[in-house]
């Protein structure tokens, strides 16, 4: 066990921190299917540790792959992330992009509030990044609010 968890240690160590701080869902995945590949080694089912290493080995090469062609060509980060969605157009809901996107108004209603914005039409643009979360962008003439670590006494 001591040998999976250095392999696993170094193997993300490469990855590097970007690619641990903000994953794809395709990284994800493959992230999720090392552990079994280990497990199935460790108790010694249909794998031997020497495949566990090499299956291992060949997803986080892909996860690099995927990551350098998504770096260097703006049609492949497109394919492999996605693109953001707007959401609010002017204060109102564009109903298509959301029910694509699975969001319903009370979801976005929630990223509001926690953002300080009560009505709709305070927002100029909700945009669904492609890293799944939500940016506001405030109507002209609105006041962005502050956040909550704004309020806090600096003494």
């Amino acid at each position: 066990m001591a040998f999976i968890f250095v392999f696993l240690l170094l193997a993300l160590r490469v990855m590097g921190k970007r690619e641990l701080s903000k994953m794809s869902a395709f990284e994800l995945v493959m992230l999720l299917l090392i552990p079994e590949l280990f497990a199935q080694a460790a108790i010694g089912d249909d794998l031997s540790m020497t495949t566990a290493v090499i299956a291992t080995a060949t997803l986080l090469t892909l996860v690099l792959a995927t990551s350098i062609a998504s770096h260097l060509s703006s049609r492949a980060h497109k394919l492999i992330n996605g693109t953001p969605t707007v959401l609010v157009r002017s204060g109102r809901y564009i109903e298509e992009n959301m029910n694509r996107e699975r969001i319903g108004p009370d979801e976005l209603a929630a990223e509001m509030h926690k953002a300080g914005y009560v009505r709709l039409d305070q927002i100029k643009w909700a945009i669904l990044e492609d890293d799944g979360k939500i940016s506001l962008v405030p109507m002209e003439g609105e006041d962005m609010p502050q956040s909550q670590d704004d309020d806090a006494d600096p003494a």
